[in-house]
This record gives structure tokens, sequence and C-alpha cells, in this order.
């Protein structure tokens, strides 16, 4: 069952913080086999009439599962916020909700299904326990407002991306004042009540995206790209900063194209380095760089300042020329292998993290061939491998060549080989070594081992040091220290703090 948000500190008003009890981000390489256009397969019974009692906003509990990216995380921290602000309680248990929202990803079939998976599980509380109201939000509502509405019942309200300030009115059955606001984008004046551990916070500095990618159908989803003033999000961080927020985490769906909108030039290179004077980061990291958008002012400012962490995620795609063109990325392993060997030369000893697509349509054994020895060639340190999923609003969906999914799965399978042994042998590499680690407490491997994690470790998406051996009295989460790698894993590390 997925899990609900729930709070980890006695004082919420002066904390503002919550503990991480989201759900899990989807697993991009599944395959559903549910028809193009359905929003799922029903199997619950229709909603019974014994759950229409009412609260007062300060009694009412209010359950929320997050579903997908960091970006939908952030959203779902606004729609807490402002449901904190309102005098809700939050509540990690289902059975005790009044309303319970179930924020969605929309973004491939997997990820669709689980939403619709999610919603189905929640609205049996409206039998079982006391929820009298079900909204749905998110990437879902954005592609299938009207079939979530009319298949599944259950559902009292929807939401989608750009009105999260009407949760408030949905959450208690009013209907909202019809203000369709394309440009929405919170900022540092919006309620927001974090659910990541207190050492570390997202922050969200442009939503949106204008690139016509031809797989993806994020533009639809989320629209255009617009970025945060910049002034808007130092205060942000300033305040978490103040919280006790020691690593912070920029996201966007293009990070590199930070500011194009506003006028800036420079703008994701100028606003690392005024991040990097807010006092109490130590931390400081950017997800999602496109290619042709990595300038060399980006990779000078990793370069120089001692709080940018030289990580970096780009996701490429793939590395056949014919496949970016179709993809409407532009490219090929050549000029990708150019631009990675300029990015290492800039900044040494940078983490590399990359995801790519296998099964696109009409892609060869050639054109995988090709995959595979790019991967090898470059050695990255971290890498996701997606299944192409064949969305219905997406330019790639009019293509020929679709190939069958056991296919797509086989290769899938077999670039992901490929990583294991890559990634085994750089942690190899490791054992010995001395590194910085941020120190997360008690790991959820063993209540016997600590866990934390390194500069070349992102939250949620890459592995972590299992700490199984420490000098001295137990260190505090959010505690910086210093560990010495004994073991290595396919993908996590073991050591010992000193």
């Amino acid at each position: 069952m997925p899990v609900l948000m729930t709070p980890d500190v006695s004082d919420l008003e002066a904390s503002a913080r919550m503990a991480a009890g989201f759900g899990s981000t989807p697993d991009p390489t599944g395959i559903s086999d549910r028809p193009a256009g359905s929003v799922g397969t029903r199997r619950l019974r229709p909603t019974t009439s014994h759950q229409t009692h009412s609260k007062s906003n300060a009694m009412k509990k209010i359950g929320l599962v997050s579903l997908g990216c960091e970006k939908n995380l952030v959203d779902s921290e606004v729609m807490l916020g402002l449901l904190r602000r309102r005098g809700y309680e939050i509540t990690p248990q289902p059975e005790r909700a009044d309303v319970i929202v179930v924020n969605t990803c929309g973004f491939i079939d997997k990820a669709k299904q689980e939403s619709v998976d999610t919603i189905l599980e929640m609205a049996e509380f409206k039998n079982s326990g006391q929820c009298c109201r079900l909204v749905v939000t998110g990437c879902l509502v954005e592609r299938y407002r009207n079939e979530i509405q009319t298949e599944i019942p259950e559902v009292d309200a929807v939401l989608g991306t750009t009105q999260l300030e009407s949760i408030i009115d949905l959450c208690e059955g009013r209907t909202p004042p019809r203000i369709e606001n394309p440009y929405y984008l919170y900022d540092e004046r919006t309620p927001r009540l974090l659910t990541t551990p207190g050492y570390t916070a997202y922050i969200k500095i442009a939503e949106g995206c204008d690139r016509p990618c031809s797989f993806c159908v994020i533009p639809r989803i989320r629209g255009r790209h617009r970025s945060r003033p910049m002034d808007s999000i130092l205060k942000e961080a300033r305040f978490l900063a103040q919280g006790g927020v020691r690593e912070i985490v920029l996201i966007s769906q293009e990070t590199t194209h930070y500011g194009s909108d506003l006028g800036m030039k420079q703008g994701l290179s100028r606003l690392l380095r005024e991040l990097a004077k807010v006092e109490g980061i130590a931390w400081i990291r950017f997800l999602y760089a496109f290619p042709s958008q990595l300038g060399e002012d980006v990779l000078e400012a990793m370069r120089d300042e001692a709080k940018v962490c030289r990580y970096l995620d780009m996701p490429l795609q793939h590395a056949s020329r014919r496949i970016l063109r179709s993809m409407k990325r532009g490219g090929s392993s050549a000029s990708l292998c150019r631009l990675l060997d300029r990015v290492r030369e800039r900044v040494p000893g940078i983490t590399l993290r990359t995801s790519m697509i296998v099964g696109y349509p009409g892609e060869t054994e050639e054109e995988f061939a090709e995959l595979c020895r790019f991967v090898e060639t470059i050695q990255f340190d971290r890498l996701g491998a997606f299944t192409f999923s064949d969305e219905e609003e997406a330019g790639s969906y009019g293509l020929e060549g679709k190939l069958p999914p056991t296919l797509i799965e086989r290769r899938r399978r077999r670039l992901m080989g490929i990583q294991a042994r890559i990634s085994r042998r750089k942690n190899r590499s490791m054992v010995g070594k001395c590194e910085p680690v941020l120190v997360e407490g008690k790991s959820s491997e063993s209540d016997l081992l600590w866990q934390g994690r390194l500069e070349s470790q992102a939250p949620r998406i890459d592995g972590v040091v299992l700490i199984n051996d420490l000098e001295g009295a137990p260190p505090d989460s959010g505690e910086f220290g210093n560990v010495e790698i004994t073991r290595a894993m396919n993908y996590d590390l073991v050591g010992r703090l000193i």
C-alpha cells in the first residue's frame, strides 16, 4: 500500500517540517498492457452514502500520497503547507483520514497505472475508514481529467498542476473560482511543509519545458518553461538554511535553461554562485541539465565553488545520431563524447549521471549496440535505463517500427548489466579512500547500520554509504563527517566513520 506523508517532529508550527513518507517514484521501465487513452482498470464498489459526516477544519485529518518525481514532491509540500496553515492535521494513517489527496504522476505507462491503482486503494477507505472526500491532483489530471471524473466516481474532485492553491476549496467541498493560470509557480511566500529529512530540501527554480522532444509529454502536462526570480530562490534558500537545511537540490525540467525567459544571461551559474554565499548551506546540487545548454560558466561555477557539488545529472537518452534526430534532440555519440570529455577536463573528479531510453521506434540492433559501446566508452558513474513508453500525445506516437515489449526489456537488462559492471568497478576503486559524508541516521537496511551519502550520491536516486563502524558517540542526522570506505557493492558502499 502506498505510504501517506507523516509529521516527524513534535512541533510542526515551529519547524514547518515533515519526515519522508511519500510513495516511491514509479519504475519507468515497466510496460503496461492498458489501452492507450484509458486511465486504468476499475475494481471498486461505488461509494456508500454513510460517509457524509463533516468536521471543523481544526479537527479534520488529511492524508496525502505523493507519487512521481521530486518536482511533484515539491507540489505536494506546497499543498500540505496550505492545508496545515488552514488548520488541518496531517495523518499517515489512511483509515483515520477525513480527506485523502493523491498527487499523481502521469509521465509514462507504469507511472499512470501506479497512480490509478493508488487512487483506487485510497478510495476503499471511503467504505472501510472515515474518508468522506477523495481529491486527485497532479500530472495524471492534466492528461486524463475527464476520464478520471467519469470512470472513477469515488473521486470527488480533481486539481491540475497549476491550480495548487485551490486545494483547500476542493478539500472542503467548494467549487474554486475558475481561474486558469498556465504560468503558476510557487515562490518564497507560499506556505510549504517539507517532507524531506531536516538536512535536505529541494527548491524548484523553474517549471515547464519548451523542448520538443518527441517521446515526452511534459510540455503538455507542465506548460511552457518559466523561471522563478533569483531573489525569490535566494530568500527561500536562506529560510531553509535558518531551519537547519544543509543540502539544497535545485530542480526543474531543465535547470540549465534557468533564467533565459527572464532575460538573464548565465542564469544558472549566477544562481549557483549566489547560493554558495548562503550561510549554513554545505552542499548545492542541481538536477537535469540539457547537453546543448551546458555552458562553460556552469562548469566554472562547479569547479570554483566549494559548496557546489561536482555532480552532473544530464539525461542523454541515446547515442545514435538517427535516433537523437528523431527524438528532436540532436547530437551523436561523437559529439556527446566530446562534450563529456570537456566536462571531465573542466571539473576534475566530477560524478556523471545520465538516463537512456531503449526500444525507441525503429531502434535497430546496430543502433542499440552503438548505445552500449557509448556507455562502455564513457563509463558513467550512474545510469538509469528507461524502456520506451508509447504515449498517445507524444510526437513519437505516430512513428512506425514499434518494437515488441519483450525485446525492449531484454535490451534494458543488457544495458543495465553493462552499467552494473561499470558501477562495481568504480565502487571498488573507492575502497581505502576517506571521503566527507553527510550522515543521514539509522539505515533502513538494519538498526545495526547507519547511513550516509557522499557528494557523488544524490538523495532518492543514487546509492548510499552504509556505516557499520564508528569512533566515539553516534552522530546526529545531518552532521558531516569523514568515512573510510571498506567495502564496495554494485551501487552502495560500506565504510566506517573516522
